[in-house]
C-alpha cells in the first residue's frame, strides 16, 4: 500500500501544479429555493489533460484503469457543500464533496462512501486534495456527478461524535447529501442529471453502501433510480466480526472495536459498562480517544493488539450468552445487514488476505443472496487474491467505477 500511496502522492502533486482553484459561495439573487443544500464553495478545478496526467501516475497493474482513462472527457468542478439533515430528531448541518463534470451531457450520480476515518482533518470536505479523494474527484471526468459524504461527526458536524456503523444515521445523512447534491447541480450549476444513481464504498463505506441500497429499495425507490451498487470489504455481520476478533490472539486494528463501542455507548444503545468489556488501562480511554484529533494509528498506539490484554476474559468467553452483554449483541445485530431479494445489480468485492475484515463476511452474505433466489447475474462476487484490507482500497474502487461505466455503456451503446 505504501507503494500505491507514493504514486497517488505524485497524483496529488501533478493536480496541484496543473489545476486552478476558485472559491465561490452561494450568493443571493433569484436562485431557486433549496430544501437541503445550505451552502457551497468551489475547492478544485480539473481539465481532462490534468486528469489523464494524474491517472498516468497510478501503477499500471490495474486492467480497469485503461478502460476508465478512455472515458475521460470532461473537466471537473469540485465543490464543498453544506446541507441540512437530522440526527436523533434534531436538525443537523452536515457536509461533503460534490464533483460536477463540465460540458454537455446528462449525468448520473455516483455516491462513494469512504472507509473508516477518525481524523476530522481527513474528512473529504476538509482535505479534498487527499490522494484517494483526488482519485474519486477525477472519476467525475468520465461523466458521473460524484458525491463523497463526510458522514456525521466530521466537517460541518465535527462538534459531535461520529456515530460509527450506526445504520439509521448513516442512511439518513447520505440520503440527504444526495438530495443536496441534486439541488446544487440543478438549481445552481445548471447541470442536467439523468436521474440515475450508482453507489459504492469500501470498508465502513462498503457496509454503508449495502445499508443504503437496502434502504432505497425498501423505502425510496420512487425517489432514487438506483442502477447498481458496489460494496467493498464491509463488516456486514457485526456479531460475526466481534466473534472473529475475540477469537484471535492478536488483532492489528483494535481501534475498530473501540470505535464501535464509543459510538454505541454515545448513542445510548450499549448499556454495558465499558470496563466489563475492556480491561484497564484501556477501558477508561475508549470514550475519550475518538474526538476527531487522532488517526487510527495513533489510537492503536493507545490500545493493544493483544486481545487477552485488551478485553476482559468474561467478554471473550461469554459475550454471546452472558446477560450483561445483551445490549452489545442486540446493538450489533440491529446494525448488521442481512441479504434480501434485491432488485439492484450488486457487486461484492473483498480481498482474500484481509485480516482486518475477513472475506468470509462477504462470501457469507453472497451465499445468503443466492439462497433467497437472487440470480448470479444480479449479485456478483469478486475476490481479490492475495490482497489485504488496505491493499484492496484502490482495486476495489477501480473495479466499481469500471463496472458502472460498462453498465452505462450497455444502457447507451452510442457512448
Amino acid at each position: 500500500m505504501k507503494y500505491i500511496l507514493s504514486k497517488l502522492a505524485i497524483l496529488a502533486f501533478v493536480v496541484y501544479l496543473l489545476s486552478a482553484c476558485d472559491l465561490v459561495d452561494n450568493g443571493g439573487g433569484d436562485e431557486p429555493a433549496d430544501s437541503f443544500l445550505t451552502g457551497y464553495e468551489q475547492v478544485n478545478t480539473f481539465i481532462p489533460l490534468t486528469i489523464n496526467l494524474a491517472l498516468d501516475q497510478i501503477p499500471g497493474d490495474y486492467p480497469e484503469l485503461d478502460y476508465i482513462k478512455e472515458k475521460v472527457q470532461h473537466g471537473v468542478l469540485v465543490y464543498k457543500i453544506t446541507y441540512n439533515t437530522s440526527f436523533e430528531g434534531q436538525l443537523k448541518s452536515a457536509s461533503g464533496l460534490v464533483c460536477i463534470p463540465t460540458g454537455e451531457g446528462s449525468f448520473p450520480i455516483m455516491s462513494y462512501q469512504n472507509g473508516t476515518n477518525t481524523l476530522n482533518s481527513n474528512a473529504p470536505s476538509e482535505n479534498p486534495d487527499y490522494e484517494l479523494y483526488l482519485l474519486l474527484e477525477a472519476v467525475a471526468s468520465t461523466g458521473f456527478v460524484v458525491v463523497i459524504p463526510d458522514y456525521l461527526g466530521f466537517g460541518e458536524s465535527s462538534d459531535m461524535f461520529h456515530p460509527y456503523l450506526d445504520k439509521e444515521s448513516s442512511n439518513k445523512s447520505v440520503l440527504d447529501m444526495l438530495r443536496a447534491a441534486q439541488e446544487l447541480a440543478e438549481n445552481h450549476i445548471d447541470t442536467e442529471l439523468s436521474g440515475d444513481l450508482y453507489i459504492a464504498g469500501y470498508s465502513q463505506g462498503g457496509w454503508a453502501t449495502l445499508q443504503l441500497q437496502k434502504e432505497i429499495e425498501n423505502k425510496y425507490s420512487g425517489e432514487f433510480n438506483l442502477k447498481a451498487s458496489a460494496c467493498g470489504a464491509g463488516p456486514y455481520d457485526l456479531n460475526y466480526i466481534n466473534e472473529y476478533i475475540t477469537a484471535q490472539t492478536t488483532y492489528p486494528m483494535p481501534y475498530y472495536l473501540g470505535y464501535m463501542f464509543n459510538s454505541y455507548v454515545n448513542l445510548g444503545d450499549i448499556t454495558t459498562p465499558v470496563d466489563e468489556v475492556f480491561k484497564e488501562p484501556y477501558a477508561s480511554k475508549i470514550l475519550s480517544l475518538y474526538d476527531g484529533s487522532k488517526s487510527g494509528e495513533e489510537i492503536n498506539a493507545e490500545l493493544t493488539t493483544n486481545i487477552s490484554n485488551l478485553l476482559t476474559a468474561n467478554y471473550i468467553s461469554n459475550f454471546e450468552t452472558d446477560e450483561q452483554y445483551a445490549s452489545v449483541v442486540s446493538t450489533l445485530e440491529v446494525n448488521s445487514i442481512s441479504a434480501w431479494a434485491t432488485t439492484t445489480p450488486t457487486l461484492l468485492i473483498h480481498g482474500l488476505a484481509d485480516s482486518y475484515v475477513p472475506s468470509k463476511v462477504s462470501t457469507d452474505i453472497y451465499q445468503e443472496f443466492l439462497s433467497l433466489g437472487v440470480s448470479l447475474n444480479q449479485v456478483t462476487w469478486l475476490g481479490l487474491p492475495e490482497t489485504d484490507h488496505i491493499g484492496g482500497i484502490v482495486p476495489s474502487g477501480l473495479a466499481s467505477v469500471s463496472w458502472f461505466l460498462q453498465l452505462e455503456e450497455e444502457a447507451d451503446p452510442s457512448e
